[in-house]
């Protein structure tokens, strides 16, 4: 019988893919936004795929997190992302 893939649904694209290929996003409980690398932290957690440029322009992650998001956090977790993608 074969393994069974945990899904998620990415909050920018609207689809469902596999945990593994895409990144967790946290809202810690001091209302910080970080990203979760090894996907077990603490806290509130969304997931984005690799085309996030969507998740900012249809406000996913501020949907998610019930909150708004400045463009600073955007700009940090695009670094994390490119800095995580270069390994």
């Amino acid at each position: 019988m074969a393994k069974k893939v945990p899904l998620r649904q990415c909050v920018g694209c609207g689809e469902m893919k596999g945990k593994k290929e895409m990144m967790r996003v946290l809202k810690t409980a001091d209302g910080g936004i970080c990203l979760d690398v090894t996907g077990k932290k603490n806290g509130r957690g969304a997931y984005i795929c690799t085309q996030r440029g969507k998740a900012r322009k249809n406000k996913g992650l501020e949907r998610s997190f019930k909150m708004s998001i400045p463009e600073e956090v955007y700009e940090t977790l695009d670094k994390e992302f490119e800095s995580i993608e270069t390994k």
